[in-house]
Order: C-alpha cells, then structure tokens, then sequence
C-alpha cells in the first residue's frame, strides 16, 4: 500500500488534515481530519510502511491489545482506500 502523491498532511487552525493537489481535488472535494492516531499512521506510511509496522505504530503509542490496533488499522486504510489517498 501506497500513498498517492496528491495529497498531503497539514496543520491547519490546530487541525490535522488532509488535503488534495492538484488533479486530485477534482475527485476529492474539500479535506479530511484526522486525530493523533490517524497522523501517527499517515506518517508512517509517508515511510512506507506497511499493515504489520502500522499496528506496530499503534502499540508502541498506545496501551491497547495487538488485535485491537490491527482492526484500527483496517479501518484506518479501509478509508483512506475509500478517500483515494492511498493504493491498496
């Protein structure tokens, strides 16, 4: 998995967010926000990681079960795939 080039995390007004350049704001209209765990994720996969290295993420940040941060990190990339930032 993969990010697309045409998008990128910014802080905007104490707000994380992602944003769409270029051709991809026709398809992707306006931003998406996302929490402390959602930027913890989207940065790792700025270096390339994958689903194991994402819970990984999520364990050594948080105090939750490794089940527990697999499902959140299906769901992460469930939708960001639904978004279109991201090539499963």
């Amino acid at each position: 998995m993969k990010l697309k080039e045409n998008f990128v995390l910014r802080e905007i007004a104490g707000n994380n967010v992602i944003l769409p350049l270029g051709a991809a704001t026709v398809d992707f209209n306006g931003m998406m926000r996302l929490n402390d765990s959602g930027v913890l994720l989207w940065r790792a996969l700025e270096k390339g990681a994958d689903r194991e290295t994402l819970a990984e993420v999520l364990l050594a940040e948080y105090e939750v079960e490794r089940d527990v941060a697999l499902r959140d990190v299906d769901s992460f990339i469930n939708k960001m795939i639904e978004a279109g930032c991201i090539d499963a």
